[in-house]
């Protein structure tokens, strides 16, 4: 899906080079913008269990995060996704220290984390644990997500809070109902110019007429 033209940045295609097992990967478009930083599994994915580095020293004590990336995902430089729910810092009592004999018990898990399709990180924000961005999201520079993220949705701040749709609610059910992530590669390529684009009569209607030309063929 990527050509080898140069660009202005690091462009890092995450399944090219995520080893960990926790951290799924659809396709092969969704890239890490590494071009100030380390890779995407050195300095954006900060796990307290689960990586290369804490699986060499001990065994979890609890499951392990995981981490479901789709596809067209687009992930600035700096940005970071924090794994390990509540990285063993309970709230509820009265220390917040991690002491050793009740690590155990310090821990409270807070789910897998999940970054739709089509959805864009920017530089310097921050996902907190067991977040789910919904297609097409906007994350903006610096925004600090405690709360799940609607598809379509511009989020800023800290705490990151809805600044605004990309769409009106009307479009973006049509746009989630045509599944443009999990069209073949054939098809998408082909309808490209109209997924560029902001006419959604039109992509309806041509991702229609593709879909019965499929059907003649057979």
């Amino acid at each position: 899906m990527h050509t080898n033209q140069k660009h202005w940045s690091i462009v890092e295609y995450l399944h090219e080079t995520v080893k960990n097992p926790n951290i799924h990967i659809k396709g092969t478009t969704s890239y890490y913008s590494a071009a100030w930083s380390g890779t995407f599994e050195e300095s954006v994915v900060r796990y307290l269990y689960g990586d290369a580095y804490s699986s060499s020293q001990w065994e979890p004590a609890w499951p392990i995060d995981q981490l479901y990336i789709g596809s067209y995902v687009c992930i600035a430089a700096e940005a970071v996704i924090l794994m390990g729910g509540n990285n063993t810092h309970r709230t509820d009592w009265f220390s917040l220290y991690p002491f050793i004999e009740t690590i155990v018990e310090s821990y409270e898990g807070k789910g897998d984390t999940v970054i739709g399709n089509g959805a864009w990180i920017g530089m310097r924000a921050m996902i907190m644990p067991g977040i789910t961005i919904g297609e097409g999201a906007v994350i903006a520079s610096g925004a600090i997500v405690t709360k799940n993220v609607a598809p379509y949705t511009l989020v800023a701040g800290n705490p990151a809070k809805p600044i605004k749709t990309r769409f009106d609610e009307a479009t973006i059910a049509r746009l989630r109902q045509l599944n443009i992530y999990d069209w073949e590669e054939s098809k998408f390529k082909a309808l490209q110019s109209f997924i560029t684009a902001n006419d959604i009569d039109m992509l309806e209607e041509q991702s229609y007429l593709y879909d019965q030309s499929v059907l003649v063929k057979k």
